[in-house]
Parts: structure tokens; C-alpha cells; sequence
């Protein structure tokens, strides 16, 4: 395969790398607020590394939302994109567009030992789907299926926009207190990194406390110090994600465990190791049982949606 470009696009960073014999080469990030369009961050990129217009014969692209048809409006930025003009602009033959939680379940067949926490034991059952979920600028899910005929699968959805699960009155009431300022509450209002901060000044309402923070980072910083208040939030965070991991553990029969990833969870990765998240990931009435052996991971690899669009051009050739 000639040379190939492959890029992980996301709300506020565009990742970008060569693909060459199955593996990553010159890895660059760039702000997607630096550029009006995709083609001129790409080819910024390009020329960055010397490289003339024509020399690049495909690229992968895994962007956020349904992908199909010739334009393609990015979710979380400001970028468009029509398939033909960018193929002319940048003189490729073929772009690929996937799904950027299909690229990361297609990731996390990159994935090495080293490169993932173990959460919850249990070891993966062959054949079973696995869950990939993770927060970053929104709330991604993915499904990753064993090979047919050599080819991993990845199923893409929409699953971030579920509706957020209740489990308790406390959640109930925090529940209400969101749907007070959003009318419908999505999982990913919650399970993000603005939804953290939506999360804290939803805490402060029900508890009638005075918010004092301001920022996602700010929120985290202070639950890692030691405040009671932001660790009350950040922990119901974490068991709000294992409620909406647990669901879809139980709704794809992913007995091939679940896949923690995104730029959110990594960091405070001891504090979600022994967070509320284990337990009301498995805490399903009559159906807590078959959860028992479902191996959690939470990945810290650096680059796996980048890994995951070259497997898909891979593939896809």
C-alpha cells in the first residue's frame, strides 16, 4: 500500500500520522481552531514534514458522528467537509471516512499489555462482543467483534446520547436537578469533560452548597486534593459511567469485556480504580451474576484511535 495518511479528529484536537507498513509514523496534534478547514490542517501537516502534494495515496479519517454520503459536518468542531474537493485539494485517491469510536474499538486490537489498567478482573470470552466507552470532549461507545475471515468489526452508534440511568433517589435528585437546566438528559451531559463541570454545579444545587470552581480541571484537581465535595462528584461520575458501561455490557452480551478510554478517566486513574465505578457496574438486580468474569480495562495507550484508522485502511484495501 502506498504511503497513507491517517487522522483521529476530535472537538479540540486533530491527530494526524503516516501509515506506513502497518504502523504510525510522525505523529502530530494540532488545535482544530488554528484551521478553517481539514484540508488546510492536513496540509500543514504535510508540508511540516516535507512531504509535496501527491505523495500520499489514501487517508483515514475517524471523525465523530454517522459518516456516509459525500459532505460530512464534524460534531464538535467547526470543520465540513465534501469527500471529492478534499480528494482534489489534497491530491489523494481515496478517503475513508469512519466512525471515530469504529476506529477506536478497531484500536484496541493495537493495544499491548502494558498500555492498559486492569479494573475489574475476569478474562475476555472468545467470540463475545466487547465494549469500548469512553468520555473525552463527549461520550463515545463503540462495539468491537471477534474476526470473520480474518477482519476485525466494529459496529458504530450513537451511544453517548442515551438517556442517563437512574439508580438511586440520590441520582434521582440530581437527575432532576439536570433536567431542570437541559429538559433531556443525556448520558453524555454527565459523562464528559464539560459534564463533569455540569455534574459539580448540579451537586452544589441539591446540596446547597455555593460553587466555588469553575473549570472540568478545576473539579478534578480539587477531588485529587482532598476536597469532600468535588470527590463526591467525581466518584458519582465514575459510577455514572459504570451504570451506562454495565447497560451496554448487558444489552451487546459483551462478555468480552469493556474497554475504558478517551482523555478524561486516565487522569485520575488511582481514583477511579477504587471509585464507586466496579460496583455499580455490576450492580443489576437479578442480572448482578452475569457480570462475574467480565474483564474492565482502562486503556493508556497514547494513540489507539490513530492505530484503529489504520487497521481500518488496512481493511479496507
Amino acid at each position: 500500500m502506498k504511503l497513507a495518511l491517517v487522522g483521529d479528529i476530535g472537538g479540540t484536537n486533530a491527530r494526524f500520522a503516516l501509515w506506513r507498513d502497518g504502523q504510525l509514523e510522525s505523529v502530530r496534534v494540532l488545535a482544530t481552531a488554528d484551521f478553517a478547514t481539514p484540508e488546510q490542517a492536513i496540509s500543514h501537516y504535510l508540508i511540516d514534514l516535507g512531504l509535496a502534494p501527491g505523495s500520499i495515496g489514501a487517508v483515514c479519517l475517524a471523525v465523530a458522528g454517522p459518516v456516509g454520503g459525500e459532505h460530512f459536518r464534524f460534531t464538535n468542531n467547526h470543520w465540513r467537509l465534501s469527500r471529492s474537493h478534499f480528494c482534489q485539494a489534497l491530491q489523494v485517491q481515496e478517503l475513508l471516512l469512519v466512525n471515530d469510536f469504529t476506529a477506536m474499538a478497531l484500536g484496541m486490537t493495537r493495544v499491548r499489555e502494558h498500555e492498559r489498567l486492569q479494573i475489574c478482573p475476569g478474562v475476555a470470552e472468545p467470540g463475545s462482543p466487547a465494549v469500548v466507552i469512553g468520555p473525552g470532549t463527549g461520550l463515545g461507545v463503540g462495539t468491537l467483534l471477534s474476526p470473520a475471515e480474518g477482519r476485525w468489526q466494529a459496529l458504530p452508534g450513537e451511544g453517548g446520547h442515551v438517556d442517563l440511568p437512574i439508580g438511586s433517589p440520590r441520582e434521582a435528585q440530581l437527575w432532576q436537578q439536570l433536567f431542570n437546566q437541559l429538559g433531556h438528559v443525556r448520558a453524555e451531559d454527565v459523562l464528559s469533560g464539560n459534564g463533569l463541570l455540569q455534574l459539580y454545579l448540579a451537586m452544589c444545587t441539591v446540596d446547597g452548597q455555593v460553587p466555588s470552581l469553575s473549570t472540568p480541571a478545576q473539579v478534578s484537581a480539587a477531588a485529587l486534593s482532598g476536597d469532600a465535595l468535588a470527590a463526591q462528584v467525581l466518584d458519582q461520575f465514575c459510577i455514572w459511567l459504570g451504570r451506562v458501561a454495565g447497560n451496554n455490557v448487558l444489552t451487546l452480551g459483551a462478555r468480552g469485556g469493556v474497554y475504558i478510554v478517551g482523555g478524561v478517566v486516565p487522569r485520575f486513574a488511582s481514583f477511579f480504580q477504587a471509585s464507586g465505578f466496579i460496583r455499580s457496574f455490576s450492580s443489576k438486580g437479578c442480572m448482578s451474576g452475569y457480570f462475574e468474569g467480565v474483564p474492565v480495562w482502562l486503556v493508556t495507550a497514547e494513540y489507539p484511535g490513530l492505530e484503529g484508522a489504520g487497521v481500518a485502511l488496512e481493511q479496507h484495501q
